[in-house]
């Protein structure tokens, strides 16, 4: 049975909700992680090592997806709630050709710029054509990967949630067969990763455009539209934490791979890239439960139904709490496990991987927390307090400690700076969820 916005949301409605929207996120870590494991197994330890150092600049270039898809979704889904259902179509359609414009000259950019950006960071000759070759690939599909992240929310914001599931589901497959069969068995090396992740975008991307151009059984459809300076200007605004974040974090990644080129060498971004991805697949499930309830949020905000928006904040938080300890737990038992899959082939390397992890996993009690109050407040359409939760978390608090900590203990600072990052930011966070409490009514 479809469950509709304007609902009660008790623990089991809530998580039943938002299930689709935390096992997409969780398969598209996966099938992201593809990639360097089949580079890393395949292709060897330098190739994986390339891949890890541009893939900062390429999530950069792509962070107009998460702004349009976080802050749009919050705009489109408040429209619903104030009842003004052309209004929201209008603009939902204005955000999907607005981005794919953006995701073009993001593209184009990145193409023409790509192993200028790996030379920047520091790659040698070498190193620098694994970078551009991987990075201008992935370029090319850069407006299919724009719309694809964007639509994640947007699906949830439709009602649809698990036919976003299952386009994710269906491009992710896509991805890993192809990986398997350009690396492992044509021996196409970063080509081929990039040519597999590239396809599996493009497939994520053109099935929901054609989804929402077709009459369909959703709360919105793609058509005609006006030009809204203001609606642009709330959508970018609304999802500024989500461009703040994404664009940080890679930012603060390229100053990761930096430190450790200076304390570990090599062997350490490839130890990072592997924590990473395994990152990735664990904050999943944040990300998931934060994106999935936020459309949910921002209908009852703009439908001024206040006890549930304080309903919604409080069992979300019970929920990530719980998911943050049992992972904390699972990080620590898993970690050589973790390791081995992708670097097995070289003892040392594993071993340095999975004690770094162990180190790294303490910031699981708080990322949930922080992820969570981000997303909040930019399903109340406040993307100031957002942004600045972003801000503080990446730029601030993980700059400080990444350049403060390895002082002290070299390498293991590096691996304890993001748990002291996360720490900070959620004081903060507490703080603003507590000091807006009576502003919003939750």
């Amino acid at each position: 049975m479809q469950i509709s916005l304007s609902e009660h949301f008790g623990y089991k409605k809530l998580l039943r909700f938002t299930l689709p929207s935390i096992a997409m996120m969780i398969f598209t870590s996966v099938y992201g992680v593809a990639d360097g494991f089949f580079v890393s197994n395949f292709v060897g330890e330098e190739a994986f090592t390339a891949v890890n150092f541009i893939m900062p600049v390429v999530m950069i270039l792509g962070t107009a997806g998460f702004m349009f898809g976080a802050g749009g979704s919050a705009l489109v889904a408040k429209l619903l709630g104030e009842n003004q259902s052309k209004k929201a179509n209008e603009v939902f359609s204005l955000i999907i050709y607005a981005s794919a414009a953006v995701g073009v000259v993001m593209g184009a950019v990145g193409i023409a710029f790509m192993k200028d950006f790996a030379f920047l960071l520091g790659a040698d000759e070498a190193m620098a054509e694994e970078c551009a070759l991987y990075g201008r690939i992935i370029s090319a599909a850069m407006p299919f990967f724009v719309i694809q992240i964007e639509f994640q929310t947007l699906f949830i914001t439709a009602e649809k949630p698990k036919l976003g599931f299952a386009v994710t589901v269906g491009a992710g497959i896509a991805n890993m067969v192809l990986d398997a069969l350009f690396m492992a068995v044509f021996r196409w090396g970063v080509g081929g990763a990039a040519a597999a992740t590239g396809i599996s975008q493009a497939i994520g991307g053109i099935i929901p455009i054609i989804y929402f151009f077709r009459p369909n059984g959703s709360l919105l459809r793609l058509g005609k539209t006006k030009a809204d300076i203001r609606a642009i200007g709330k959508t970018c605004a609304n999802g500024s934490s989500e461009l703040v974040s994404q664009g940080s974090m890679s930012l603060v990644n390229m100053l990761y791979n930096y430190q450790l080129m200076r304390y570990a060498g090599k062997s350490g971004v490839s130890a990072y890239g592997v924590m990473m991805y395994v990152n990735l697949i664990f904050l999943a499930v944040f990300i998931g439960l934060s994106v999935g309830a936020a459309p949910v949020i921002s209908y009852h905000y703009g439908a001024r139904n206040y006890d549930e928006l304080k309903s919604l904040r409080k069992k979300s938080l019970v929920i990530i709490g719980t998911a943050s300890v049992f992972m904390l737990i699972l990080s620590l038992l898993s970690a050589d496990f973790l390791a081995g899959i992708f670097v097995g082939y070289n003892r040392e390397l594993q071993a340095l991987t999975a004690h770094g992890f162990r180190v790294f996993a303490v910031s699981f009690v708080f990322a949930g927390l922080n992820i969570f109050g981000s997303s909040f407040f930019t399903a109340l359409n406040n993307g100031a307090v957002s942004a600045l939760i972003s801000f503080l978390r990446t730029i601030v608090f993980q700059v400080g400690s990444l350049l403060l900590l390895p002082l002290i203990w070299k390498t293991d600072g590096i691996w304890a700076s993001v748990a002291a990052a996360e720490m900070l930011s959620a004081v903060v966070t507490v703080g603003f969820i507590a000091g807006k409490r009576k502003k919003y009514g939750y």
